[in-house]
Parts: C-alpha cells; structure tokens; sequence
C-alpha cells in the first residue's frame, strides 16, 4: 500500500484530502504545521508527501530544504501542493520538490478525482520502490 503524508494546514482542506486518499487505497499520515513534518516522515517514512507552502511554525519551503537535508527522509519524493502561482515551481524543483500542484487547478471543492488522477501520474513516474507499490 503506497503511504502518503499529507501536510496541509487548512482543516477543511486536509479531512476532505485525507479523506480522498484513503478511499482511493492510500494509507494516510498528515500533519497540520511545518514543524511537525520531519518527525512525522521520519516516523512513518511515506512514498510520498503532499507538502503544501503556507504553514505555521516552519514555511513550506524550508520544509522541503529541511526534508531533502536529512539522510533518512531525502529520498522520499515530495509534490508541492498549495495555492501559489506556478512562478516557484522552479525553485521548489530545485530545491527538491518532483511535483508541482495547484490547489486552483486541483478543484478540490468539486470532488478529488483531479487530485487523484494528478496523483496516479505522478507515481507512476517515481523510479525504484516507490513506483512499484500499490493502492490494494
């Protein structure tokens, strides 16, 4: 079973993806602020994690720089989710982010089956163990 770990601190936002995720057959983690990222996937080491950009405590990016620094997490692949224009999709890129989603294209009040598609084609692009593990 492929495990996701959602950070998200919109409350609404991360239920109704945890939600989505967990119906489609993912096991699901998520944390609500940036500084509880790190032990969360160190702890449960996903295939996965949605990382969105605007958190308390520790911002999205630093988070990720902070993911990619560590030996035991900087292999985990990590997809940027959050409601910022494209423009750091660069940035993020460089500093280690594979993906790159917008909440605005996600149109996640009208159901998860954007995000869900979104998410499929992204793993099947991940090399090694981490496309290989499966929903059931």
């Amino acid at each position: 079973m492929i495990k996701i770990l959602l950070v998200e601190d919109s409350k609404f936002l991360r239920l109704a993806t945890e939600r989505a995720l967990a119906r489609a057959g993912y096991e699901v983690s998520s944390t609500a602020d940036g500084s509880e990222v790190l032990r969360v996937a160190r702890e449960k080491l996903p295939n996965l994690i949605l990382l969105d950009m605007l958190l308390p405590k520790m911002s999205g990016p630093d988070v990720l720089k902070a993911l990619k620094n560590d030996p035991v997490t900087k292999a985990i692949p990590v997809v940027v989710m959050t409601g910022l224009s494209q423009k750091n999709a660069a940035r993020l890129a460089e500093d280690g982010a594979i993906g790159f989603l917008e909440k605005g294209d996600l149109a996640l009040d009208k159901g998860p089956e954007k995000l869900l598609t979104a998410l499929q084609d992204i793993l099947k692009k991940l090399p090694g163990e981490h496309a290989h593990a499966t929903t059931a």
